[in-house]
């Protein structure tokens, strides 16, 4: 089944250039991480490397657009960052990049290799359609602290992902929740590339998405959703 996903008029004044394509997939197997997936991670630092040269992550034009965005909304980037900026200074440093589980790797071997926020959502943990709004306050969003399973609140304002059951992740691409996050155990997701133009080629960055979840899951079901035809704005 195909989702809804809407994005609010109060966001789209924010950041007007901001855009997100869509990659659904149905019939995944998602496993441990293995050498396949870590070998992903691996180029992807190393193309990330070769785009950025000499320059620190939050130069590179696209990240520093986001940047723009969540200081808009309040946030202080050099404290709140986006997921690709988060994940680029991760590649960049001497640990490297995590390994959580095969579906999770590849799609931060995208967002890596390609400089933009890409999150992963388990459809069916997904309650309804998906809104980008910005945040009453009062929307419940599931997380862990200190190892033990707490739901926290956003600020009023702050630029969130939703469900009808409550916020999904936190500051537009910042946190994302654990009711919606993949494990192994998941067969059906939604990948959400974001963008700001022109910064971004999210076309060739959700292509090579589908290719690879074709590749680790053979026979999946996998449908790639253009920034116009498959969404609507609020």
């Amino acid at each position: 089944m195909t989702l809804t996903l809407t994005v609010s008029d109060d966001v789209a004044a924010l950041a007007p250039g901001f855009t997100h394509v869509a990659v659904e997939a149905a019939g995944l197997v998602n496993a441990p991480s293995d050498s396949a997936s870590s070998a992903l991670l691996d180029d992807a630092a190393r193309r990330l490397s070769e785009r950025l040269g000499s320059r620190a992550p939050h130069e590179d034009p696209h990240l520093n657009a986001w940047r723009e965005a969540y200081a808009a909304f309040g946030a202080k980037p050099n404290r709140t960052r986006n997921s690709a900026e988060a994940l680029a200074r991760r590649a960049v440093a001497d640990g490297g990049l995590p390994r959580i589980n095969r579906l999770v790797d590849v799609y931060n071997a995208i967002s890596v290799a390609h400089l933009v926020p890409v999150g992963g959502e388990d459809t069916d943990h997904i309650k309804g359609a998906m809104r980008l709004v910005r945040a009453t306050g009062r929307e419940p969003f599931h997380t862990v602290a200190g190892g033990e399973a707490v739901v926290e609140y956003p600020e009023t304002g702050e630029v969130v992902w939703c469900d009808d059951e409550g916020v999904t992740c936190r500051r537009w691409n910042w946190r994302q929740g654990v009711r919606t996050r993949l494990t192994e155990e998941s067969v059906n997701a939604l990948f959400l590339l974001e963008g700001m133009a022109p910064h971004c080629d999210l076309v060739t960055a959700g292509a090579e998405l589908a290719d690879l979840l074709e590749k680790f899951s053979p026979g999946a079901r996998i449908t790639v959703h253009a920034p116009v035809g498959g969404f609507v704005k609020a």
